[in-house]
């Protein structure tokens, strides 16, 4: 048992909602924001893509390496002790971000940064799994969801914007100004942490490794579906730039149009995600968002030959709905089922999975895609054979969601069998 939890209440606690959104909204802005000032910075440090581009890999290779790290330290010390250290040390790293004199010195702080942001995301899900009263847990994962889409979709626009009028040092401070609010408002927002009423001090170092393997072997199924939903959405922003440009040949202004539909559809049916699980229970609105996913993923595969934008649209907003569906009942399930001292290690897997299935699909799908193609440069493909990649990419990824379904309800026949 953890020596510290959250006191919850009964009530609903806004303040404390508003500094877990914003401790969210914090990590995913940091994921994004850097992304548009690449350019720049080629020219700025006088260095080749390869390496530049290692200030958003670090980031989410810190990330991804440290999330379950950060859920562990979380259930043995803490989980607001260790939001707060999270919050500080993805500040102090902004802020060598935004002096840092050369390109690797910026790599490294932006994967300091990272280590930071590990915490707020993953220490933030467990809070709020504490906070949230039984009857609005699905409202509240809901609402993380959605300002998890709000930063991804923000990061680019906001960082445009300061790079064109005050340059790339002020997308760290802003960083920077957005950790020290966090870290004031939980420290002074969050309730008190409570000690045990025991007054036993538990053996740390005997349960450092003592990974609560019985429950993690319960959500399995979850786990797995979280990294395969992931890799799918990350297909879409890494297949569909190509099938837009090269198969529609759309301008970058509209790409970059089309791309919001499924950030923006994200925003707006977060919350509302989360309010069905509250009325309908997780394992229904899973097996609506699941199905969704699939069903997202199969329009892809029977897209007419030719240009056809409207079929593109329609399938990445049944993606983005699915997602958030499934985003929302899935979180509720792994930490509701979870005990209150190992919900920070199940909010690090849910987030290593995650990052996993974003990896998977910037790189393996990606693959799949220019093998489905089946050109040696994309840029020199022939429409058909774009849409030939994008059938077989997506023909997979609905294959995984299928996977992933029968994952998850061969889990929930087990449990209740037992």
């Amino acid at each position: 048992m953890a020596d510290e939890q959250i006191t919850a209440s009964k009530d609903t606690d806004w303040p404390s909602i508003v500094t877990l959104s914003l401790s969210i909204l914090t990590a995913s802005l940091g994921t994004t924001i850097a992304n548009v000032a690449l350019p720049t910075l080629t020219q700025y440090f006088a260095a080749p893509f390869h390496q530049i581009q290692w200030i958003v890999i670090g980031y989410l290779v810190a990330m991804t390496i440290t999330v379950v790290l950060a859920g562990r330290l979380g259930d043995l010390f803490g989980l607001k002790r260790m939001l707060v250290l999270g919050m500080v040390i993805f500040s102090g790293a902004s802020l060598l971000c935004a002096l840092a004199p050369d390109l690797w010195l910026l790599v490294g702080a932006r994967m300091l940064q990272g280590i930071g942001g590990a915490f707020m995301m993953t220490l933030t899900v467990a809070l709020m799994s504490q906070i949230a009263s039984t009857s609005s847990i699905g409202r509240a994962m809901g609402l993380l969801g959605t300002m998890l889409a709000v930063g991804t979709a923000l990061g680019p626009l906001l960082g445009g914007l300061l790079i064109q009028t005050t340059g790339w040092r002020a997308l760290f401070l802003v960083l920077l100004g957005l950790g020290l609010l966090a870290t004031m408002m939980t420290i002074y927002c969050l309730p008190p942490q409570e000690e045990r009423k025991d007054g036993n001090t538990p053996d740390r170092k005997s349960k450092w490794f003592d990974l609560p393997t019985t429950a993690i072997m319960r959500n399995l199924a979850n786990i797995v579906a979280n990294a395969a939903v992931a890799a799918v959405m990350m297909t879409t922003l890494v297949v569909g730039p190509f099938y837009l440009g090269f198969s529609l040949d759309l301008s970058e202004a509209i790409i970059g149009l089309v791309m919001a539909v499924g950030p923006v559809i994200s925003i707006f049916s977060g919350v509302p995600s989360g309010k069905l699980v509250d009325v309908l229970g997780t394992q229904s609105v899973l097996t609506i968002g699941l199905s969704t996913l699939i069903l997202g993923s199969t329009i892809f595969v029977i897209v007419p030959d030719g240009p056809n934008i409207a079929f593109y649209c329609l399938a990445i907003a049944v993606l983005a709905v699915g997602y958030q569906l499934f985003q929302a009942a899935n979180n509720t399930a792994v930490m509701v089922n979870m005990p209150p001292d190992e919900r920070g290690t199940a909010s690090g897997l849910l987030n290593l999975s995650r990052n996993i299935g974003l990896i998977f699909g910037a790189s393996a799908m990606g693959a799949i895609f220019a093998f489905g193609v089946g050109s040696g440069a994309i840029e020199n493909a022939t429409q058909q054979q774009i849409t030939d990649g994008l059938q077989l990419t997506f023909g997979l990824a609905a294959a995984m969601i299928i996977m992933a379904f029968w994952m998850v309800c061969r889990q929930r026949s087990r449990q209740q069998a037992h």
